[in-house]
């Protein structure tokens, strides 16, 4: 079968079209015949630094969505020819990929192959950091970094859905505002004024709720415009290799708090727990209207060019690999 590789880290022109033999699904298992694979910055990530590579060559890939080709031992609920979405950590850039089948999701009627390459990471992560790390509440001011990417698309619709009051988007570059406002967000700005610009827009209040995916200065700059009681959800660093630490001058004076989300750390310690949020957030699709929010597709064999775009930082919404 055809996959996708790097045998050492570096730019998009380390990746690799091999052959390699068709993996076959062990205890636990599902194998699916991969239709489109979702491009996640973490993929970015593992190839330019090494995030979550243990040794080389590595195969990227962390969702797919296809048809199940076979089911392991111990595995009930999924039969051969089943339209599913998977999770799992590397594998996905490929005509066959095995998932374990606690992270493996029927493709909800009505959606399709094409947008259920969406559905593994993108919905649960952003219905995680709302409704589970945020505690999102009627009438809450929410704050989303990134808000024309994958998440930001999909969190700005859901936090407008859980009754938020208010929803601000922060953007790399303001030529992406115009799909960010088309996704649930009132207003849209810059990442070099959003601080000042979402003071303004509250009256000096500040937000009850912001994600960050940034990390580094956006993250202290993020936490800095947190109302009392204000709800901080970190889910990534891809604007910073340090990391950030915080203390009592920080969070006592207004009460303010701060949590991390990993959906690939949920994914490998608690899987049912996942099953379960990604379930709640697969019904906003089907019963609330949210849409996915892919926006662009490559071949398998042109994931490079993918990676391209996604590091140009001029994409919006969520990047796709056609298998």
């Amino acid at each position: 079968m055809r996959a996708i590789v790097f045998e050492e880290l570096g730019g998009p022109e380390v990746l690799r079209v091999v052959d390699l033999p068709e993996p076959r699904p062990g205890p636990g298992e599902v194998s699916v015949d991969v239709a489109w694979v979702g491009v996640n910055f973490a993929d970015i990530l593992a190839r330019s630094t090494g995030y979550r590579v243990e040794g080389l060559p590595f195969h990227l890939g962390l969702e797919v969505s296809g048809r199940v080709r076979e089911v392991g031992a111990d595995v009930t609920g999924f039969a051969p020819g089943d339209e599913v979405a998977a999770f799992m950590d590397g594998g996905g850039y490929a005509e066959v990929a095995v998932s374990p089948a606690a992270t493996v999701f029927r493709i909800p009627e009505g959606v399709g192959l094409r947008a259920g390459a969406t559905l593994p990471s993108v919905l649960p992560t952003a219905y995680a950091l709302l409704h589970e790390v945020g505690r999102l509440r009627e009438g809450d001011t929410v704050l989303v970094q990134g808000a024309a990417g994958g998440v930001g698309t999909v969190a700005g619709q859901l936090a407008r859905m859980g009754g938020a009051s208010a929803v601000y988007g922060v953007v790399s570059r303001l030529d992406k505002a115009e799909h960010a406002l088309k996704s649930g967000y009132d207003q849209v700005f810059a990442t070099a004024t959003f601080d000042t610009d979402v003071l303004a827009a509250t009256g000096g209040r500040g937000v009850d709720i912001a994600l960050d995916p940034v990390g580094g200065e956006t993250f202290r700059r993020t936490l800095a415009v947190l109302a009392r009681f204000g709800r901080l959800a970190s889910f990534g660093n891809s604007g910073s290799s340090e990391p950030w630490t915080i203390g009592p001058a920080e969070t006592y004076p207004l009460a303010k708090s701060v949590a991390g989300f990993s959906i690939l750390g949920m994914a490998a310690a608690d899987p049912q727990r996942l099953r379960e949020i990604a379930e709640k957030a697969f019904r906003t699709v089907t019963e609330g209207g949210v849409e996915l929010p892919v926006s662009a597709e490559f071949a398998l064999e042109d994931a490079a060019q993918a990676h391209r775009l996604v590091e140009s930082r001029t994409s919006t919404g969520k990047l796709l690999l056609r298998v």
